[in-house]
């Protein structure tokens, strides 16, 4: 199997995953997304490798799987990134909103 069609069958898994994960609820749209669009990144590299040749060639890079390497690189910094923002806000959120019920427990307390 060439490394085409390695990379083909790996946005149909991704895109079947995805779809997969919306319809039972174990993914956000806004998530989906992202991966869909990834996913059809891979489908052109995968069906006109020269599009990743000619930007290797463009960037000045010598072989074309480092750029593809790179990108990965980047595109994972990115979502780990993203994801640590959501992290921090929700932590914010779950801590908020555990004051708020420790106070409400307390005015409740103080109301018997």
């Amino acid at each position: 199997m060439s490394v085409y069609m390695l990379g083909l069958v790996g946005a149909v898994v991704t895109v079947s995953i995805v779809f997969e994960m919306l319809r039972r609820r174990k993914l956000r749209e806004k998530y989906a997304t992202f991966w869909v669009l990834l996913a059809g990144v891979i489908v052109v590299i995968a069906l006109f490798p020269d599009v990743l040749a000619g930007a290797a060639a463009m960037l000045g890079v010598q072989v074309p799987a480092n750029l593809l390497f790179f990108l990965g690189s980047l595109v994972l910094l990115g979502v780990n990134v993203q994801l640590s923002s959501e992290l921090g806000r929700l932590e914010e959120r779950t801590r908020t909103l555990a004051e708020e019920v420790a106070l409400l427990r307390l005015s409740s307390r103080e109301h018997r």
